[in-house]
């Protein structure tokens, strides 16, 4: 697995608040079901807190990972059941994007803020 944990990050490239935005993931998060996700471009830092519907998100972990490291364990976190329903899901958001080995992305990993 190639995860590549940086203590110095390079700059965010967008808001946590866009980190998780989608309705349907919005509602994995809440029900615990997505405990990650995976973006083009680094949205949070360790740390950071995301809001969503009322309920408080730490971002626990930001890596790099290419899309062939992708296990059936990361789809699970991402809310589905494997890397081939991760996959298709993707493609049906992004029509025309290729689904390449060596593409990087960035994994957000983020838990409950517990009271």
């Amino acid at each position: 697995m190639t995860n590549h944990e940086e203590t110095n990050l390079p700059p965010k490239t967008c808001s946590i608040e866009r980190l998780v935005t989608m309705e349907s993931d919005v509602a994995l998060v809440l029900q615990g079901k997505k405990t990650a996700t995976r973006r083009n471009g680094r949205y949070a830092d360790v740390g950071e807190i995301m809001e969503l519907q009322g309920h408080s998100f730490v971002v626990d972990r930001v890596y790099i990972q290419t899309l062939g490291d992708l296990t059936d364990e990361h789809a699970k976190q991402e809310g589905f059941e494997s890397v081939e329903d991760y996959k298709q899901s993707i493609l049906s958001y992004h029509p025309g994007m290729p689904w390449l080995p060596h593409m990087t992305v960035w994994v957000h990993e983020f838990s409950t803020v517990k009271a």
